[in-house]
């Protein structure tokens, strides 16, 4: 056989390297990503962070160590009309002196249907006070609330 038939087997096979090449880098990138980086938890984002890690995680004594009194005596147990959300995306920040605003995409994907899961999104905002020189949730979107239903006396 001459070269120039061997060639185009060469190529075939340096083609198939790369792409080899490129899937293996592909994966590496999506097993790697892991979870997002830690925001301030001094900051109004970090609190809605952390707190929305654990309404997501079902670790709702940890979530009401982040309320308000005011918003603990508020609430009366976890939305339950709802499953809890996929992900939050953090959208925008609004700080003041005394109280500030987070703006967050609720993403949630309820199992089944006909065709499978699907997801929906929508955007809502956290109010939050500084207490005693710490930032608190005072107000959370209602896919996000959660305690164990004894109102804490303000």
């Amino acid at each position: 056989m001459d070269d120039a038939a061997r060639r185009p087997d060469r190529i075939l096979v340096a083609l198939m390297g790369v792409v080899a090449l490129l899937v293996v880098v592909a994966l590496a990138v999506v097993f790697t990503r892991g979870e997002p980086a830690p925001l301030d938890q001094a900051s109004p984002a970090g609190v809605v962070q952390r707190y929305s890690k654990a309404v997501i995680d079902g670790d709702i004594p940890t979530a009401e160590t982040f309320l308000t009194p005011g918003a603990r005596s508020r609430c009366y147990g976890s939305y339950s009309g709802e499953p809890r959300p996929a992900r939050i995306v953090l959208i925008s920040t609004t700080e003041r002196t005394d109280s500030a605003t987070v703006r967050v995409s609720i993403v949630q994907s309820p199992q089944g249907g006909p065709f499978g899961p699907s997801e929906y999104e929508m955007e809502d905002a956290f109010s939050l006070l500084k207490v005693n020189g710490q930032w608190m949730i005072d107000q959370a979107p209602y896919p996000l609330m959660a305690c164990t239903a004894v109102p804490v006396k303000p």
